[in-house]
């Protein structure tokens, strides 16, 4: 028997360290050659640490959320004969967790988390009789009683702290259940206390908004847009679509904001706090801000200036769905140059997006409603949306912004425009 130490190969992102997000084994598994044994997390993604030999897990590196530095043991394993040399660092890995420096005692189980302790639930209150026997005579006003009926309670309940029912014992009541033996209306259910850690993609997230807020002066606009043409044209667009993607809002928004940006230059734009430089982009490298299952994660649509709107949901639904499944590939998570976030059929009236630093600038579109609008002397129906962007204020001026939502408010508005050259 010999020892075969799995060291955290470098991934080839620059980085010196991943987190572990978990553990697929424990201490006294066996484990055969690439058998999923960790999934890592570096600044981009989370992937699966496959074991490179056969054998007995001995030791491992540490706790979820422990950060490991590239190059350091991520697990050691027993292997029958000699131990196999160590592969060369593969910079096909993807990124990991880094576990930090506190070691698992040799042949001892990793402690894991301490688990959330459930408050005990209360203790089911057993129904007494009712306050007032069924064949006795409740007393009560009437109006206590129109007051009772309005709000669903049957006075037969409640307990009178007098010789009839007032409004003072209805409000203890509602508020109390007066010792009637079950809730009153409108009271939720209790929930026990529990403690998660915050690590992996949720830690990632919480020190990027952290930054963002803390490093970057943030203003936001918004503006109204009227997209009842363009409503109409995405439902032309869907009746002959044929076998190709259902279009939503994003892809037409998508061409707008491409077709509007090298006027403003500065919103395309990655802005290096430490060197003082603003470089910007001449591509339109757009993250798509994407909910999955994990968190908030941010896809990137590569030369979105060169698309079609086709082009452009085939590769939104591409990348969402690459996204949620855990599947996307580090380069197609980094590298955006700026961000479109959009809470979908959630909508909202508007929103305040946080940006997605290094980025400068990031675009929210807002759920669409119909609302009466005047024309000339006329009162018509109309589909509104307000479209929101913040900004970093070192590096775009309001007047920038606002003109920037103004060109693309026009191309919406008349969505024949997105089609000409």
């Amino acid at each position: 028997m010999a020892l075969f130490t799995f060291k955290l190969p470098d991934i080839g992102e620059g980085i010196s360290e991943a987190e572990i997000v978990g553990w697929h084994v424990k201490v006294g598994d066996r484990v055969e050659e690439d058998q999923p044994i960790a999934d890592m997390m570096t600044d981009k993604a989370t992937v699966e640490m496959e074991s490179p030999v056969a054998g007995t897990v001995v030791r491992l590196a540490g706790e979820p959320g422990d950060q490991v530095p590239i190059g350091s043991m991520l697990v050691e394993i027993e292997v029958e004969g000699d131990a196999p040399a160590a592969p060369p660092p593969s910079e096909e890995t993807i990124e990991a967790e880094t576990p930090g420096e506190a070691m698992v005692e040799e042949a001892a189980a990793p402690e894991a988390p301490p688990a959330p302790t459930p408050t005990p639930a209360p203790e089911p209150t057993p129904t007494p009789e009712p306050a007032v026997a069924k064949d006795e005579p409740v007393l009560a006003s009437p109006a206590v009683r129109a007051r009772a009926k309005e709000l669903g309670i049957y006075l037969g309940q409640v307990k009178p702290s007098g010789d009839r029912i007032r409004h003072a014992d209805l409000d203890a009541y509602l508020l109390y259940g007066a010792g009637q033996g079950y809730a009153p209306a409108g009271r939720s259910a209790r929930r026990s206390n529990e403690q998660v850690k915050v690590i992996g993609m949720r830690r990632r997230i919480a020190e990027n908004m952290a930054a963002s807020k803390r490093d970057i002066p943030h203003f936001t606009y918004v503006e109204e847009i009227d997209v009842t043409a363009l409503e109409e044209l995405r439902e032309q667009l869907n009746a002959g679509r044929g076998d190709r993607p259902k279009l939503t809002m994003l892809p037409l928004l998508i061409v707008a904001i491409c077709k509007a940006i090298p006027d403003f230059p500065m919103l395309n734009a990655r802005y290096d706090d430490d060197a003082g430089v603003v470089t910007r982009h001449g591509s339109v490298h757009l993250g798509m801000a994407t909910q999955t299952d994990a968190g908030l994660m941010v896809p990137v649509i590569r030369d979105a200036q060169d698309r079609n709107v086709w082009q452009l949901a085939s590769e939104i639904r591409r990348l969402a769905e690459a996204a949620r499944s855990g599947k996307a590939k580090s380069e197609e998570l980094s590298g955006s140059t700026l961000t479109l976030t959009s809470l979908g059929p959630l909508g909202g009236v508007a929103t305040t997006p946080v940006i997605n630093r290094p980025e400068v600038a990031i675009i929210g579109p807002n759920r669409v409603i119909e609302r009466p609008v005047l024309r000339g002397k006329e009162v018509v129906a109309a589909k509104l949306m307000n479209l929101s962007i913040s900004c970093d204020h070192r590096v775009v001026d309001g007047w920038d912004a606002a003109s920037f939502v103004q060109a693309v408010r026009k191309l919406l508005e008349a969505p024949a425009f997105l089609f000409v050259d």
